[in-house]
C-alpha cells in the first residue's frame, strides 16, 4: 500500500509540474530571449524547466510525511493506517506542495528576470541614446563668430 501510494504521489507531481512547465513555457522563452544573447536562451529555458520538475516533484513527493506509514509513531499506537480518507489527503496535499513549490520558484525567477530586464533596458536606452548623439553631429562646426 506504501509503495502505491508513493508512486500515485509521484505521477501526480509529476504530472502538475508538467503541466505547469507547459502553461509557463512560452513567457520564459520570450523572457530568456530578450534578457539572454540568442544562443544560450535555449539552454536556460531547458534549465527552468527541468528546475521546475525537480522543485516541483520534491515539494510534492514529501518523503518525510510518507514515513509515517511504515514506521511506528508510537510504540503503543503502531504504524499509521493508510485509508480512503488518508489517500485523498496524501494526493490533495501532492498537488498543493508541488504548486506551492513551483509557485515559489518560478516567483523568485520572475523577479530577477525583471531586475534583468530593467538593466537591459537601461543599457539599450542609454546605447540608443549615445547612438543619437554621433549621428547628429553634436556640435557647431563652421560657424560664425
Amino acid at each position: 500500500m506504501f509503495i502505491g501510494l508513493l508512486a500515485v504521489t509521484l505521477l501526480i507531481a509529476l504530472a502538475v509540474s508538467a503541466l505547469i512547465a507547459v502553461i509557463f513555457s512560452g513567457p520564459v522563452k520570450r523572457i530568456m530571449q530578450r534578457i539572454v544573447p540568442d544562443e544560450i536562451s535555449a539552454a536556460w529555458v531547458r534549465f527552468l524547466t527541468f528546475a521546475i520538475f525537480v522543485v516541483g516533484i520534491g515539494g510534492g513527493v514529501r518523503i518525510r510525511d510518507l514515513e509515517r506509514y511504515i514506521t511506528p509513531r508510537d510504540a503503543d499506537l503502531g504504524i499509521l493506517e493508510l485509508t480512503a480518507e488518508r489517500w485523498v489527503i496524501e494526493v490533495y496535499s501532492t498537488v498543493i506542495g508541488t504548486l506551492g513549490a513551483i509557485a515559489w520558484m518560478l516567483l523568485v525567477f520572475f523577479v530577477f528576470a525583471l531586475v534583468a530586464y530593467v538593466i537591459v533596458r537601461v543599457f539599450e536606452m542609454k546605447w540608443a541614446h549615445r547612438e543619437r548623439g554621433q549621428a547628429g553631429g553634436g556640435g557647431v562646426e563652421g560657424g560664425t563668430a
